[in-house]
């Protein structure tokens, strides 16, 4: 599975933005995709992931803000990203779970930036 992420930039805080990722290779649909990001001198952090089932789960920090869907037909997934702060500023990335393995494949990151 290949994995391109798309989307970020530079945002004022309080805005938005939407984070793209188109896989290829093969299907993506058995497989739970999510996204991560990492801050500078901080660890990769999982923020959002969707099951097959299209249910999302989000990380305390970003939940109500964040949406994360995906398109079964187009084999991508995406992240709606609004009320933005700045410490949302990271790189991100969409990552994917096949199982039974583990999140074994990644896209190359996307920077978000976003303004005080």
């Amino acid at each position: 599975v290949q994995l391109q992420a798309s989307g970020g930039g530079l945002v004022q805080a309080g805005g938005s933005l939407r984070l793209s990722c188109a896989a290829s290779g093969r299907t993506v649909s058995s497989a739970a995709m999510g996204w991560f990001r990492q801050a500078p001198g901080k660890g990769r952090q999982l923020v959002a992931s969707i099951g097959r089932s299209g249910r999302g789960s989000y990380d305390d920090s970003v939940k109500g803000r964040f949406t994360i869907s995906r398109d079964n037909a187009k084999n991508t997934t995406a992240l709606q990203m609004n009320s933005l702060k700045p410490e949302d500023t990271a790189v991100y990335y969409c990552a994917a779970r096949v199982p039974p393995g583990g999140w074994d494949y990644w896209g190359q990151g996307t920077l978000v930036t976003v303004s005080s």
